[in-house]
């Protein structure tokens, strides 16, 4: 009977040190998580400043790097300086502003609806902005930034029409990618049919737009976005506390104490906006929020929705994207949406043919 409360002491012994072994094992993998994240965004920002400046070297005018930094510093000649800082300067920024906006807005869709086809181009939010202002360009000659307000304010009546039509006590994610691309579809031919009573000029500038460009842009709509972004950035960022429990499950995060539902219609609104006003900046570019957060995701494992990593990623596929779309062809400047929709397109049909083996049981 002496050998009873040994015994006992030393289970309990043995059960705080699989404790603690478990914790530090959980500690370990969440460093080893943290390291690579921060690896990840150190390595992609890296990247984006290197792309940066070949676009702001590369041209009718080859300038050295040193010479562009120089210029970006107040130095240079007459013609560096209107070169740089005129004409390549507000294109690149736009691109990586654009890339970051986009970036973000899919990584959110994608997790908040986890549902990987859940991206503002594919269920409706970009057709919005799209149908609205192509309507207010063509038919009424709005221009300038009653235009940018005006796709702005098409993708965020989308969102919201598409989030009422998809409710049932709740909104699921499967529900709302289906309602969204009926809602997409439907506003698309809003603007083709718009475009068709159009003059041949007018439509063929439209249709330009519609590709997602950044040729011609300037400072006019640099700064628009860049107040935009500073307001909705940090908005998401609150919004992004409740993604956590979200994740879970609207059960365990009501268990956890979080709104799931004011938590979800706050991160989709934010998502929403995010893509409003990176397409009244450059026009609906495909793709870049479709496969920006897969891409992330995949650089940084068990990191859930990678958010920072999502924006630098849609940050420098739209600056390489634009690059290659001034430069890959002489004498010729596609629009950027052409590029990214290179990349995209392949990537939605490789998704679609295995959801299509996993639905087959093959």
């Amino acid at each position: 009977m002496s050998r009873a409360p040994a015994v006992a002491e030393n289970a309990t012994r043995a059960d705080e040190e699989r404790l603690a072994d478990a914790v530090r094992l959980i500690s370990a993998v969440r460093s080893r998580g943290l390291r690579r994240s921060l690896l990840v965004g150190a390595g992609l920002l890296a990247a984006l400043v290197v792309v940066f400046g070949v676009s702001l070297g590369v041209g009718d005018m080859v300038m050295p790097i040193g010479k562009v930094v120089e210029t970006l510093l107040g130095g240079g000649d007459g013609g560096s300086r209107f070169v740089v800082l005129e004409l390549r300067l507000p294109r690149a920024l736009l691109a990586i502003l654009v890339g970051a906006a986009f970036g973000l807005s899919g990584a959110v869709f994608q997790t908040v609806l986890r549902n990987p086809l859940a991206s503002p181009d594919l269920i409706g939010i970009s057709a919005g902005a799209s149908a609205v202002a192509v309507t207010a360009a063509l038919l009424f000659q709005v221009s300038g930034l009653a235009l940018s307000a005006s796709a702005l304010a098409g993708s965020l009546a989308a969102g919201a029409g598409i989030y009422l039509l998809a409710w049932r006590q709740g909104v699921a994610g499967q529900r709302l990618v289906l309602v969204g691309i009926g809602v997409g579809m439907g506003l698309s031919s809003i603007v083709w049919y718009v475009m068709a009573r159009s003059e041949a000029t007018d439509a063929q500038e439209a249709f330009r737009w519609l590709a997602g460009s950044l040729n011609g842009r300037s400072w006019s709509q640099v700064w628009p976005l860049l107040t935009a972004l500073g307001l909705l950035l940090p908005l998401t960022v609150l919004a992004a506390q409740a993604l956590r429990p979200l994740q879970l499950g609207d059960d365990a995060a009501a268990g956890l104490g979080a709104k799931a539902e004011r938590g979800r219609l706050a991160l989709l609104a934010c998502a929403t906006a995010l893509a409003g006003v990176a397409t009244a900046a450059a026009g609906p570019v495909g793709f870049v929020a479709f496969v920006a957060a897969p891409i992330a995701r995949r650089l940084v494992p068990g990191r859930g929705a990678a958010l920072p990593q999502a924006a630098l990623t849609g940050a420098l596929l739209v600056l390489v994207a634009d690059l290659a779309a001034q430069h890959a062809l002489p004498s010729v400047q596609l629009p950027v949406g052409v590029v990214t929709s290179l990349i995209g397109a392949p990537y939605l049909l490789l998704l679609l043919a295995r959801a299509n083996r996993v639905g087959g049981g093959g």
